[in-house]
């Protein structure tokens, strides 16, 4: 929705990630990455980093309905590039944004607070997870394949701290 971002996407190939998008690139043979934390992820403060909120089911009935094994992954560094002890709710919701994050550093830097610290990213692929049943199947059905997914996802998460010799 913002202008000049929205088309600078398209031009790069991004789509939107609706359902029927994702099934077409997928029924195409594309890979497409999914972050079914969702912007909950993103906007968690500093206290809650690398602790993974409730999965959407969205990415599993997708992955069933087109027969897709599912590479879990996880990114351990970005989460203190700006680290935040609060959100700006009624900013966020003016703005149209899923959530304002207030960095620590703020009242020091002022704007300069939400340049991104130069952390390091350390991404870990896991091993693909394939599932079987019906895509419509009951919420509890899939949440329950879900939940194997969000477990992977956070031991790997784990590891990648355990790893890690430095965030910068």
């Amino acid at each position: 929705r913002i202008p000049f971002i929205n088309e600078l996407f398209a031009r790069s190939g991004a789509v939107l990630g609706a359902p029927i998008n994702c099934r077409n690139l997928l029924e195409a043979d594309n890979a497409i990455l999914v972050f079914p934390e969702g912007a909950r992820g993103c906007g968690k403060t500093f206290g809650n980093r690398y602790k993974l909120v409730d999965f959407g089911r969205g990415f599993m009935r997708l992955a069933l309905q087109t027969n897709t094994p599912i590479v879990p992954i996880s990114i351990v560094g970005a989460e203190e590039s700006i680290p935040s002890f609060s959100q700006a709710k009624p900013l966020a919701e003016f703005l149209g944004a899923p959530y304002v994050p207030i960095p620590y550093l703020l009242p020091l830097l002022g704007p300069l607070a939400y340049v991104p610290m130069p952390t390091r990213f350390h991404i870990t692929f896991g091993e693909p997870m394939v599932f079987e049943g019906e895509f419509d199947d009951e919420d509890e059905v899939i949440q329950e394949k879900v939940d194997q997914v969000r477990v992977r996802v956070q031991a790997l998460v784990e590891q990648g701290l355990r790893e890690r010799e430095s965030v910068f």
